[in-house]
C-alpha cells in the first residue's frame, strides 16, 4: 500500500466526540462478565452523548461457533444495548468484523515491518519457547536474521508469523482509569505474535488497528488484559498514534477463589432470562458488579444507569455473583409491575403450570406477584388449581386460628350447602357467604376460611385465601374439593 492509502484510512477517523466498542468473539453465549462490559461500554458513550460501535472479532476460527453472531445481536437489543455502528447498520470506518478486515491489517503489519516495529520470524514447533528458556530473552532469533537470510526464506516461500518487536531494555508505562499507572519492565514482555500463519492476525494486533482506525477513545476489557496493555501501547507508540483511555474491569467471581464459567455450571445472560429472571433486573445487578453510583441507591432503569454513571465508580477488587441478591433485585422488579405488566411476563410459565381449562391465569397472577423472587416461584405455588394434592389432615389443625380435626370437619360440613346454594360465583358473593356463615354461627372467620383454604389447596400456604381460591377453582370444583375434605376427616 502506499502512503496515499494510510493517509486516506487516517481522514476517516471520526473524531471530536467519545466513542466506546464492544468488541465480542463470537463464542456461543453471552456471559455475566462480557454482558457488564458491554453495559459499562455503552453507558460510557451515552453518558457522554457519542457513539457505541459493535465490532465482531471473529479472527480466532478454532473458537468460532456458527450463530454466536446472532446471540451477540439479540442479546444486546434484548437489554436495550443499541449499537450506532456495527456490521448489521453499518457506518464510516466499517467493515465491523475482523475476518473482513484482513487486507487492512497486512498492509499495516506490512507498515509496521517497515518502521522497525516488528519482524518476520520462520521458527517452528517449540523453537521460540526453548530459545527464549536457553538465552533469557523474549524474542527469537528470527530478530536478529541477517539480510540475505531472511530474503533467501522469502524467496523459498518458507512459512512466517510477524511478531513484534519489544525494546530488551527500558519501561513501559500504560495508564488505566481504574488501576492507574502501571510501569513494567520492556525484558519482561515476550515478542508476542501479530499475524499468523494463515495471514489472519491475532487479538493483540487487531484490536489496536481497529480502535486506531475507528477512533475508539475508550477502551473496556477485563483486568486480564492488563498485563498486554504494555505491548498495546508500544504498538500504538511505533504507528504514532494517540492511545486511548483504558478501563480495565476486575474480574466477577462465583467465590473468592472461582472466576464464573459457563463450564462449571454458572449462568449466561440467556440462561438467567431462561430462569424466571428480568432482563431489567439482570442489567440493573450487572451494573452494580465493580461499579458503585454512590448514595444509597440500588434500583435504576437503563437511562437513570446513562444519567449516573461514573468511571470513578468502578472498583479494583473483583464482584462476586452474588444469587442472593440478584433475587432482591428481581423480586423488586416484579413487586414494581403493573397488574397488566407482571400477568404478560407471568403468563407463559403460568400457562405451564396451571393447564386445566377455563381456569383464569389473569385471576391467578395478582395472587403470585407480591410472594415471587422470580418468574420460576410461579409454578410450584399454583400447582394445586390442577390436581389436589394428597395431602395430611394435620394441616386442618392451626393454632393461630384455633382450628382441629374435630371443628374443621364441622366448618367444611356447614359450608357445603351454602356454597352449593349460591346464585353468583363471584369473589364477593364467596366471601359474603362465608363471612356471614361465621356471624351467625357466631364463630372467628378464620375457623371457616381455615378449613376450606385446605381443603381447596391441600397445602399450608398458599398464594391468596380461601375465597380468592374458590373462585378460581369455579363451583363444581370447589364443591368436589370440600366434599374430600369431610370424606378424609371422617374416616
Amino acid at each position: 500500500m502506499d502512503l496515499n492509502w494510510f493517509e486516506q484510512n487516517e481522514a476517516l477517523i471520526p473524531t471530536g466526540e467519545v466513542r466506546t466498542r464492544f468488541a465480542p468473539s463470537p463464542t456461543g453465549y453471552m456471559h455475566v462478565g462480557g454482558l457488564r462490559t458491554a453495559l459499562y461500554t455503552w453507558l460510557i458513550a451515552r453518558k457522554a452523548g457519542g457513539k457505541f460501535i459493535l465490532r465482531i472479532e471473529d479472527t480466532d476460527q478454532v473458537r468460532f461457533v456458527d450463530g454466536a453472531t446472532e446471540v451477540i445481536y439479540s442479546t444486546l437489543k434484548d437489554g436495550g444495548l443499541f449499537w450506532d455502528e456495527g456490521p448489521d447498520i453499518g457506518g464510516p470506518v466499517g467493515p465491523y468484523v475482523q475476518t473482513e478486515r484482513r487486507d487492512i491489517y497486512l498492509a499495516y503489519a506490512q507498515l509496521l515491518l517497515e518502521r522497525g516495529g516488528a519482524y518476520r520470524c520462520f521458527c517452528e514447533g517449540d523453537a521460540v519457547e526453548q530459545y527464549r528458556k536457553d538465552t533469557g530473552r523474549h524474542d527469537c532469533p528470527c530478530s536478529h536474521l541477517p539480510a540475505q537470510a531472511l530474503d533467501e526464506k522469502l524467496a523459498g516461500r518458507v512459512p512466517f508469523v510477524i511478531r513484534q518487536k519489544i525494546p530488551n531494555e527500558g519501561t513501559t508505562t500504560f495508564s488505566d482509569i481504574v488501576f492507574g499507572d502501571i510501569t513494567v519492565e520492556n525484558s519482561s514482555l515476550d515478542d508476542n505474535v501479530l499475524i499468523k500463519s494463515d495471514g489472519l492476525p491475532t487479538y493483540n494486533f487487531a484490536n489496536v488497528v481497529d480502535d486506531h482506525l475507528m477512533g475508539i477513545t475508550h477502551v473496556v476489557r477485563g483486568s486480564e488484559y492488563l498485563s498486554s496493555a504494555p505491548k498495546y501501547n508500544l504498538l500504538y507508540t511505533s504507528f504514532g498514534w494517540d492511545i486511548p483511555a483504558y478501563i480495565h474491569c476486575s474480574p466477577v467471581m462465583r467465590d473468592p477463589q472461582h472466576k464464573l464459567s459457563k463450564r462449571n455450571g454458572d449462568p449466561t445472560y440467556d440462561d438467567l432470562l431462561n430462569t424466571g429472571y428480568l432482563k431489567e433486573a439482570v442489567l440493573n445487578y450487572v451494573a452494580l458488579l465493580g461499579w458503585s453510583p454512590g448514595g444509597e441507591q440500588e434500583i435504576f432503569t437503563l437511562q437513570e444507569l446513562a444519567e449516573v454513571f461514573d468511571l470513578k465508580g468502578i472498583s479494583k477488587s473483583p464482584a462476586i455473583f452474588d444469587r442472593e441478591k440478584l433475587n432482591y433485585f428481581n423480586a423488586t422488579y416484579l413487586r414494581a409491575m403493573s397488574p397488566e405488566q407482571f400477568y404478560l411476563a407471568a403468563e407463559p410459565y403460568l400457562k405451564e403450570a396451571v393447564k386445566t381449562e377455563g381456569m383464569d391465569h389473569s385471576l391467578i397472577a395478582p395472587l403470585v406477584q407480591p410472594r415471587c423472587d422470580t418468574l420460576l416461584d410461579i409454578a410450584p405455588q399454583v400447582d394445586f388449581f390442577d390436581v389436589l394434592p394428597d395431602y395430611s389432615n394435620e394441616l386442618y389443625c392451626h393454632k393461630k386460628m384455633k382450628t382441629n380435626l374435630e371443628n374443621s370437619l364441622s366448618a367444611l360440613k356447614v359450608t357445603f350447602p351454602v356454597l352449593e346454594k349460591l346464585d353468583s360465583w363471584t369473589a364477593e358473593a364467596i366471601h359474603d357467604a362465608l363471612i356471614n356463615l361465621a356471624e351467625r354461627l357466631e364463630l372467628k372467620n378464620g375457623l371457616i376460611m381455615w378449613p376450606v383454604r385446605v381443603a381447596v389447596s391441600g397445602k399450608q400456604t398458599t398464594p391468596g385465601g380461601a375465597v380468592e381460591i374458590c373462585h378460581i377453582l369455579g363451583r363444581e370444583e370447589t364443591l368436589r374439593r370440600i366434599r374430600l375434605g369431610i370424606i378424609k376427616l371422617s374416616a
